[in-house]
């Protein structure tokens, strides 16, 4: 980013201070110039000085930043873990340090909309029961964005809001309203919300519980260490400090120490150290002025001890740890709360060597001892290398004070030899698998030469290939022709068979008298109208029925012999006049005419039945049946 860049936005955080009273100056400054840079692109602005003029010209874009800077990401019991050893383990502690009926002070600081200052009244209310919640909680919820504190006053959350609430909790504490979810009033009553600048304004005090989850992360260091001793004059002596996932302590350890680092929950030191003892001491026993000389000495000898390079401890004459700068803590584990314990009550004492012997001989011999490449195996997998020198300590008088013990680490030099003896080896196998790879490059060499023969003869047998699959080509592309003529016969075809079948359909429908047309299997094949109109069925609801299964008012047995004798070709032509009720119910005299349907190629295919309402002065008038046949 340019320096013309970084000016202009320093002119939009000091527009924000000066006329919105808040100051950015706290947060770290990438995040920070990120969010406000989004932002300019939600609203397509290109520079910061152009969202400067904007945001003189629309100050109710001043929310809309706010909301962007600010994060508001929460949920209730967010990462399970913290959650299940706040109502195991955290709470039952604080209730054990409090007597009967004693308050009981929680401050959640960085809330947004809420969800957290509600998860930990429902672990309480579930821990002392909802009378006593009520009688001795008070839950104090801060946040620098007012409109996501309005939200959270609502208690208002939405079905997928509340679906990290475990089910029991739910029913017990929220109540639905409509589509969404309200925390019950009575309850609510114990959590109070207020704006609240962390770097700012002063801090909550006489706090049992202090929950800042995932938001020291936004703050630069020294804002962080002012956050830090905010929270540490907040707690109570036994106040606990619940942090998120993000978030370890490692470089505040003089204000706080873990209780659980996994899951970020940490106690209050209370305990002065040594150095602390000192200053009260001078402060104590004489003037302003010697006290102040001290206080510079001391903190000037500690400084210099404990930013020193090489890990050091110092051990007294007694055998007691006197001394351990930040390097030696850090590099074997030991705090503050170490110094003043016997040394061989230490695992330094022993491990990564035996020092007690050591130091019995740097004694004896009144002279520095060395030892040179000591290994130190932290984990399986992991070795450091450790030169240590042990050098006695002797006053002016010559009594023995001490020593000091100083860890050099030499585990960088350690694996630069190991891995320049790895590095010679492996250049000698190299060596050796060069020679073989050029001998079976050789090898290769030759063996290609004799695959490009053989991909020439390959290439002249697919040349004679490609010629034999051109003439293939030429000879389906005459199938092809000859296909495409026979398709034009057979689409001549299809249309003389429609019309074939349009005119027979013209004759059927044209005749006036009804007809149905039977297979060798008496199944009916066509029934046209008049069929239709004298029995009152339908084409569709005939054919393909036995004609002899038909509920028709005609005698259909009767016609069984004269169908069968046409099927055997026994009769070309047969003729009765039957009795019959025709589909109004009016009694009549059917004349049925049977005669055999044939095909020059198959013979007898079936049988056709023709059927006529017999006049009354048609026939003998008798009603009797007769049969006309012809041989």
């Amino acid at each position: 980013m340019t320096n013309s860049e970084e000016s202009q936005f320093d002119s939009v955080l000091d527009y924000l201070k000066r006329n919105r009273g808040f100051d950015f100056a706290a947060y770290k400054r990438p995040s920070l110039m990120r969010r406000v840079k989004h932002r300019l692109q939600m609203i397509n602005i290109d520079s910061f000085s152009d969202y400067l003029d904007y945001l003189e010209v629309h100050p109710e874009e001043f929310d809309q930043l706010f909301n962007t800077i600010l994060i508001n990401v929460t949920s209730f019991f967010r990462d399970d873990a913290p959650w299940e050893a706040m109502a195991s383990e955290v709470i039952p502690r604080i209730l054990s340090n409090k007597r009967s009926g004693d308050p009981i002070r929680v401050w959640c600081a960085g809330v947004a909309s809420g969800q957290e200052p509600y998860s930990i009244a429902m672990l309480l209310a579930e821990a002392l029961g909802e009378e006593e919640y009520q009688s001795r909680v008070k839950i104090y919820g801060t946040d620098a964005d007012e409109e996501a504190l309005v939200h959270a006053r609502q208690a208002v959350y939405s079905s997928k809001e509340v679906e990290s609430v475990p089910e029991e909790l739910l029913k017990k504490y929220f109540e639905p309203v409509d589509s969404r979810w309200t925390f019950r009033k009575e309850m609510r009553r114990a959590v109070i919300f207020g704006r609240h600048d962390l770097v700012q304004d002063a801090p909550i005090s006489r706090v049992d519980l202090l929950i800042c989850r995932n938001t020291l992360m936004y703050f630069n260091a020294e804002a962080q260490a002012k956050i830090l001793l905010h929270f540490h004059f907040a707690l109570n002596e036994d106040g606990i400090l619940f942090l998120g996932k993000s978030e370890m302590l490692l470089t505040h350890s003089n204000v706080f120490t873990p209780l659980d680092l996994k899951r970020r929950i940490f106690t209050k030191v209370v305990k002065l150290n040594e150095r602390d003892h000192l200053l009260m001491m001078a402060h104590a026993g004489g003037t302003e002025d010697s006290a102040n000389h001290l206080e510079n000495h001391v903190r000037l000898r500690e400084a210099a001890f404990d930013t020193g390079s090489p890990a050091q401890l110092v051990v007294d004459h007694n055998g007691f740890l006197v001394l351990a700068n930040s390097q030696a803590r850090g590099l074997f584990g030991l705090s503050l709360k170490d110094l003043g314990r016997p040394f061989k009550d230490l695992e330094i004492s022993y491990r990564p060597t035996e020092l007690r012997s050591r130091i019995e001989q740097a004694y004896a011999e009144r002279r520095l001892l060395s030892v040179r490449g000591v290994e130190w195996r932290i984990v399986p997998d992991s070795t450091r290398y450790l030169d240590l020198v042990i050098t006695p300590l002797i006053a002016s008088t010559g009594n023995m004070l001490g020593v000091a013990i100083t860890f050099s680490d030499v585990t960088g030099l350690m694996e630069l030899e190991n891995e320049l003896n790895k590095s010679r080896a492996e250049l000698e196998t190299a060596y050796e698998e060069v020679q073989s790879t050029n001998e079976e490059l050789e090898t290769t060499n030759e063996e290609l030469q004799s695959t490009n023969e053989e991909l020439e003869t390959l290439n002249e047998e697919l040349q004679s290939t490609n010629e034999e699959l051109e003439t293939m080509n030429e000879e389906l592309q005459s199938t092809n022709e000859e296909l495409e003529t026979v398709n034009d016969e057979m689409r001549e075809r299809t249309d003389e068979l429609n019309q074939s079948n349009d005119f027979l359909e013209s004759i059927l429908t044209g005749v006036r008298v009804g007809v149905m047309v039977v297979d060798k299997t008496l199944r009916i094949r066509e029934w046209n109208r008049k069929s239709e109109d004298m029995w009152g069925l339908r084409q569709s609801e005939v054919e393909g029925q036995n004609f002899l299964g038909l509920d028709i008012g005609l005698a259909l047995n009767t016609l069984t012999q004269p169908v069968s004798a046409c099927l055997a070709g026994e009769k070309d032509f047969q003729e009765l006049v039957l009795p019959a009720r025709n589909r109004r119910g009016k009694t009549i005299s059917c004349r049925v005419t049977c005669s055999p349907l044939k095909s020059k190629t198959d013979g007898i295919r079936g049988a056709i039945l023709l059927m006529e309402e017999q006049k009354a002065d048609d026939g003998d008038g008798s009603g009797n049946l007769s049969v006309v046949s012809s041989p």
